[in-house]
């Protein structure tokens, strides 16, 4: 994994020249690898060490929590994973508090710049500091100054329109898993923990595995068939569980063909293909019937 580091003034105890890309990089899908990548081949050109600069939490939820997502497309470890693949170097990930939202945009350049930093790269309309007042030609006026280079990345166009979060969002829940894939540039998955359930699966002779994914963005309650670990097929309902009178949206996984503990363990989970809604049944019997109708429709199901 790159360089992991949650301190600013720790990035100029790195040896340089540094080549930054910045941003939220919620999702990091293939607009903001393009700002990524951009910091990776500057570095490799002259020597240097690419960092990928971001922000935790997701600053509109400190500035305007009402017009914030619930959820978010990446972990800080998902973050890392795909930086890596890139050939990131290292990744600074700046607490983003109020204290921090009050810096002027100015400041955070200059802080940035007690590192030996060679080149920045961001996206072209990416807005920062106190108000969002910096911008690219802010940055621009700064690099003369300072001395490093930048370059502003132009959005990323997919079937006609730029690629945002936003729009990734939409799409997961909407199950347009396709669209999602492209415009991330891999498959979606979410990690999450098993945790202990009710086990009702069990008894129903299809036990599954709790999972707990945080705040990430699900798609449309259902059962869904799933691939966990990038190897196992598995069944997947997302709900509340209205046969049994659930109230809290879960998610429980049916592996096809394997047994085992899970408990404690870290699955990620893709999902490939919409079975059906999530509905409530008269009885347990008849629930048990429609799971191994479920079970029976996934298997026929191929995919990549």
């Amino acid at each position: 994994m790159p360089i992991r580091l949650d301190k600013l003034e720790d990035l100029a105890l790195q040896r340089g020249p540094l080549h930054l890309a910045l941003g939220v990089f919620d999702g990091v899908h293939i607009g903001h690898q393009a700002v990524i990548d951009q910091a990776v081949q500057s570095a490799r050109a002259s020597g240097g060490m690419s960092f990928v600069v971001t922000f935790s939490p997701h600053p509109i939820r400190v500035i305007a929590a009402s017009k914030a997502p619930s959820s978010l497309l990446a972990t800080l470890d998902d973050k890392a994973s795909v930086m890596k693949s890139h050939g990131v170097d290292g990744l600074l990930v700046i607490h983003f508090d109020h204290q921090f939202a009050a810096m002027p945009a100015e400041n955070f350049v200059r802080k940035l710049c007690a590192a030996d930093v060679a080149s920045i790269s961001v996206g072209e309309d990416w807005r920062f500091g106190n108000k969002r007042l910096g911008d690219v030609n802010l940055l621009k006026c700064m690099a003369d100054e300072l001395g490093f280079q930048l370059f502003a990345v132009p959005p990323v166009i997919w079937d006609g329109e730029r690629i945002s979060s936003t729009r990734i969002r939409q799409a997961i829940r909407d199950g347009n898993f396709h669209e999602v894939e492209a415009m991330l540039g891999r498959h979606y998955e979410l990690s999450g923990r098993v945790i202990e359930g009710q086990k009702l699966g069990r008894t129903l002779g299809f036990p599954t595995a709790n999972l707990h994914f945080a705040d990430m963005q699900l798609p449309n309650d259902g059962v869904w068939l799933v691939e966990v670990n990038g190897e196992l097929r598995g069944v997947a309902n997302l709900g509340v569980r209205p046969t049994v009178d659930g109230t809290t949206r879960t998610l429980e996984v049916h592996l096809l063909d394997f047994s085992g503990d899970l408990y404690g363990q870290i699955l990620r989970v893709r999902f490939v293909h919409f079975i059906r809604e999530e509905r409530k049944f008269p009885n347990i019997d008849a629930l048990r019937e429609q799971i191994a109708a479920d079970v029976l429709e996934a298997q026929k199901i191929t995919f990549d």
